[in-house]
C-alpha cells in the first residue's frame, strides 16, 4: 500500500464542474443497478445510456465524464467522476481492469485507489502530480422514489 500525500499535495479540483444527480427509486432498483455488495463497481453515463435500461429521468446528470459508483471494502458506497484528472477529457474515462480492484486510466496509465473511498493516485502521472479523482456524494434517504441519491 502506498503512502498518502499530505494535504498540500492533493489536487482534486481538476475536473470541471458538471451537475450530478442519479436516483435509485427503490431498494429493488438499487440491487439491480447499484453497488449493494463490497467491491461492486458500476459506471453511469447518461449520454450513452449506461448501464443499459437504467431509468434515467430528465433530471438525471452524470458529471463531467460519467460516474463510477463503488461499494468499497467496508461496504460503504462511494462515487467518482470517470474522467481521468490527468487527461481532463470527457472521453478519457477510468475503468477497473478485470480481476483488479484499482481504477486505471487507459491513456496516461495512472492508477487510483477506489476501494478506500478517497480516489487517491497510486501510480503514474497522477501520483507524481497529486491528482486525485473527483468525488461525489452518495446518500441513503429512504424516501419514496428516492431510496439512494448520488449528487455533487
Amino acid at each position: 500500500m502506498g503512502v498518502l500525500p499530505s494535504c498540500d499535495n492533493v489536487n482534486d479540483e481538476r475536473i470541471p464542474y458538471a451537475p450530478v444527480y442519479i436516483t435509485f427509486a427503490t431498494e429493488a432498483e438499487w440491487r439491480l443497478y447499484g453497488t449493494p455488495a463490497a467491491s461492486d463497481v458500476r459506471r453511469f453515463i447518461k449520454s450513452e445510456k449506461l448501464p443499459a435500461r437504467f431509468p434515467y429521468t430528465a433530471m438525471s446528470e452524470t458529471g463531467f465524464g460519467g460516474v463510477m459508483l463503488v461499494c468499497d471494502a467496508m461496504g460503504e458506497n462511494r462515487a467518482f467522476d470517470l474522467a481521468c484528472p490527468v487527461e481532463v477529457s470527457q472521453q478519457v474515462r477510468i475503468y477497473v481492469p478485470e480481476g483488479e480492484i484499482n481504477a486505471r486510466c487507459p491513456v496516461c496509465g495512472s492508477t487510483y485507489d477506489i476501494m478506500s473511498g478517497y480516489g487517491h493516485p497510486l501510480s503514474g502521472p497522477a501520483q507524481k502530480d497529486g491528482y486525485w479523482l473527483k468525488t461525489y456524494h452518495v446518500s441513503y434517504t429512504g424516501r419514496p422514489l428516492e431510496y439512494i441519491v448520488v449528487t455533487r
